[in-house]
């Protein structure tokens, strides 16, 4: 009988990536017939309720071995925010640096100190307050893109989003010479460590953003390739930090950032990845919702509740006040600092990496951090949602989205 499957069945990513597709896709359609929902709300409720939490019909075990599709998806993503960051931007307008670093800043120190007031002292809540600067890039692209939003305040939130991630990469690689100190690593590890996670993947980031350049340039008569293109970059990009023991989320951020940057004329920065790219968006937000931890969120409430409220009026607070200070409207200002409330995907590698690398700190960071992002991730959306429509950017709904909420009312 050696031609039948063996008992039990066994899997592989291909068979959890189509699992997380389908049901995805399913709840997404679900949760647009609730016109004030976002899809990525309908898309976690389907990983939570499937995953190891509920149901079990996917485990933890599943779930990493589908991690390389996560990889590849928020990459792509990571890649997209770095396009709406041009340095030669940066350096005519220097509003944007001004409000980021204030509210960066703000959202370190005030995280900081709500954990030492809930008993996480020293490195663990510096690393904690340098996670909680991040952002999520995967919600606000998403929101945005299936409102069809375009406006001042969409553009700056993404630039500042980017920013964001850029400084608690920052932020973050500064702290690890005291935590490899901590640890009792030797002299060239504490020093050479963080420079070569810094430096090198700020260096693949860059090197294969001036490969895509060129290669687009050399390609600008036949833009069927330039998607195929992109995506090889964005996938050798993180291949080769995988490889090189580098960072596989500041390296696409990169990679996006020079070749908005480097471009004079409108060549890969702005090409449209079309329906397709929903796919990656689906995988992702069933991935977070089949692999949050329960139970580490019940035992790290107190602190998880802290991080979040102290973060989100953080960064609402920074960017609001600093922004209408540099005569940016008061709207448009308000509404900017709640895209940025939520947090996911770098928080999570970087609490990942803290936990690979410093098994004591890191098993607190990455339970206080799992917790927060599956607040944010839940309660992110809703807000992005509704911060849009505040703003006074131009909306264009997602027709799929007007069909589903046309259904609706002719039901109702």
């Amino acid at each position: 009988m050696n031609f039948l499957p063996a008992w039990p069945l066994g899997s592989n990513a291909l068979f959890f990536f189509g699992f997380l597709l389908f049901c995805g896709a399913l709840g997404g359609y679900v949760t647009h017939r609730w016109p004030w929902l976002p899809s990525i709300t309908g898309f976690m409720l389907v990983g939570l309720i499937a995953g190891p939490n509920v149901l079990g019909l996917v485990d933890y075990a599943a779930l990493n071995e589908s991690r390389i599709i996560v990889d590849v998806a928020l990459g792509l993503i990571l890649y997209r925010l770095g396009l709406s960051l041009d340095i030669k931007q940066l350096v005519r307008d220097r509003s944007l640096i001004i409000i980021s670093l204030i509210e960066s800043t703000l959202t370190f120190v005030v995280v900081f100190f709500g954990m030492d007031m809930m008993g996480l002292h020293g490195l663990a809540a510096a690393v904690i307050a340098a996670i909680a600067v991040s952002s999520s890039p995967a919600v606000l692209i998403h929101v945005a893109h299936e409102m069809g939003a375009s406006g001042p305040v969409t553009e700056r939130a993404k630039s500042l989003v980017a920013l964001n991630n850029v400084l608690a990469f920052l932020i973050f690689s500064a702290l690890l010479p005291l935590l490899y100190s901590n640890a009792d690593a030797p002299l060239i590890t504490i020093l050479g460590g963080p420079v070569y996670q810094l430096l090198g993947s700020a260096l693949l980031g860059g090197g294969m953003g001036v490969a895509l350049h060129i290669a687009a340039r050399k390609t600008k008569a036949a833009h069927q390739y330039h998607l195929a293109l992109v995506v090889g970059a964005v996938a050798f990009t993180l291949g080769a930090a995988m490889t090189l023991k580098l960072s596989t989320l500041f390296a696409p951020l990169v990679l996006g950032i020079v070749v908005r940057s480097i471009e004079r004329t409108d060549l890969i920065a702005d090409i449209e990845f079309g329906p397709a790219f929903e796919l990656f968006f689906i995988a992702l937000f069933v991935y977070a919702g089949a692999n949050l931890h329960v139970a580490e969120m019940i035992q790290y409430a107190p602190a998880a509740l802290v991080l979040v409220l102290g973060r989100s009026l953080a960064k609402w607070l920074g960017v609001s006040v600093t922004a209408s200070l540099l005569g940016i409207p008061k709207r448009q200002a308000a509404t900017t600092g709640l895209l940025l409330i939520p947090m996911a995907g770098l928080a999570i590698g970087l609490a990942d990496t803290t936990l690979t690398l410093f098994q004591i700190e890191g098993a607190v960071v990455s339970s206080v951090v799992l917790a927060a992002v599956a607040v944010l991730e839940t309660i992110g959306p809703p807000i992005s949602a509704k911060a849009l429509r505040w703003s006074g950017d131009t909306l264009k709904q997602d027709p799929a989205y007007e069909r589903a909420e046309s259904e609706v009312t002719q039901e109702g």
